[in-house]
């Protein structure tokens, strides 16, 4: 397609002699443009990316894909609707909780809080929690004073294992004087960390007895968390569940109808800033243009001279096509390789500049997750790649049509 001479005349204008490296400097320009603009726009994605991924595998992992709930009550003879559950196929693990939102105490730290009942032996299975123990032990989370809590409410109040904390309940017994709310005072079993900045602060783990007793709750739970073998495809799992309960008094709902609303606004922030950077290699792309028009009218007499020695339109053309492409090319090359460096060393380079700074570039409180996620689609990638090559191509084909259309005896004649 390019013939050997074409290359030629390519790569001697690419190379600008004294006189001519204007027009050269706007083309290092345009190409480091190009190269910023897939790098950012890469790494922005992956962070997207990573984010969404991160924390979905957090509410999944902390929440279940399934959740079974009553109507405005709670749920009378669950061992029945567990056993039931567990039939199901796809069904991987079934817990029984009891909640309630409390005041939680310590010494001069107080701070409102959900308990959460879980028995022992579920608490052990649920790996989002079991494997995230740093101190203590499960085998102390029972009877009737054992709590587990998240690192976050351990560092704020300065608790360790065996320290109290009191539980404060609004629901109370009526007395003559009014609503007497329920205090109790626990003890320290656990400690854990389950990666999520929200649940460190905010969750308190009771024995599911001791939290049905405290929130007299009775012999009943207020939800039947499930996970299954296939979130992506949670549906038909659902629906199984809702036919084997067979209960019009209990709802059966699954994480897309939960979290769907948050996901979905993550994935339009996704796009917004997908199209908002294909701006700045739209940017790099005009200067493309715009060096190559230059190159075009500082080669005016080159091109006549060429053109009388019997160099096609074709082959002028396709002159300026090459350097033109030659930018969008190298800019797109070393664009991806920055891109995919970084978003893979995002977290590394992030604690270098904060140990650098002394800030703290990515505070958990603010953010949901405890560290800067990265996941790199290649589809995507891809697209970027293609999406950069072909705007830098595109950018390349007027001034080309403008220098093979030059009249080399108008040319001539101003010279």
């Amino acid at each position: 397609m390019f013939g050997r001479f074409e290359r030629m005349v390519a790569g001697r204008y690419l190379r600008a002699r004294r006189g001519e490296r204007f027009a050269s400097i706007i083309a290092v320009f345009s190409l480091v443009g190009i190269a910023l603009g897939v790098a950012t726009l890469i790494i922005v994605m992956s962070v997207m990316n990573g984010f969404k991924a991160d924390l979905m595998g957090r509410i999944l992992g902390l929440h279940g894909d399934l959740t079974v709930f009553g109507y405005g009550r709670p749920i009378e003879a669950y061992q029945n609707d567990v056993e039931a559950i567990r039939s199901v196929p796809g069904v991987k693990s079934v817990i029984p909780m009891a909640q309630g939102t409390v005041l939680v105490e310590a010494g001069r730290y107080s701070t409102g809080a959900e308990v959460q009942g879980v028995a022992q032996q579920d608490l052990r299975d649920w790996r989002a929690l079991s494997n995230g123990i740093i101190a203590g032990s499960i085998d102390r989370f029972t009877g009737d004073d054992a709590v587990a809590i998240g690192t976050t409410m351990a560092d704020r109040a300065g608790l360790t294992v065996g320290s109290p904390i009191t539980l404060l309940s609004p629901d109370g017994q009526a007395t003559p004087f009014g609503t007497m709310p329920r205090v109790k005072t626990y003890h320290v079993a656990a400690i854990f960390d389950a990666n999520w900045n929200d649940y460190n602060s905010n969750i308190v783990l009771v024995p599911l007895p001791a939290a049905q007793k405290f929130l007299m709750l009775g012999n009943a739970v207020s939800l039947i968390q499930v996970s299954t073998n296939d979130p992506s495809n949670v549906q038909p799992t659902r629906q199984a569940i809702a036919q084997r309960l067979d209960d019009p008094r209990l709802r059966v709902l699954d994480w897309t109808q939960s979290a769907n609303g948050f996901l979905d606004a993550v994935t339009v922030e996704q796009n917004v800033m997908f199209l908002i950077l294909t701006l700045i290699i739209l940017v790099a792309a005009f200067n493309v243009i715009s060096s190559l028009i230059m190159m075009v009218k500082d080669k005016t007499r080159d091109i006549a001279v060429l053109r009388t020695l019997g160099a096609s339109r074709g082959a002028i053309m396709r002159i300026f096509l090459m350097n033109g492409a030659f930018v969008g090319i190298v800019g797109t090359a070393a664009g991806s390789a920055l891109g995919i460096a970084f978003a893979l060393n995002i977290e590394r380079i992030r604690q270098w500049l904060q140990s650098l700074t002394g800030t703290n570039l990515f505070n958990p409180e603010v953010y949901f997750l405890e560290r800067l996620p990265a996941k790199l689609v290649w589809s995507q990638v891809g697209e970027v790649i293609a999406m950069s090559l072909v705007l830098s191509l595109l950018a390349t084909l007027y001034p080309s049509w403008r220098a093979a259309r030059t009249d080399p005896i108008e040319a001539l004649r101003h010279e």
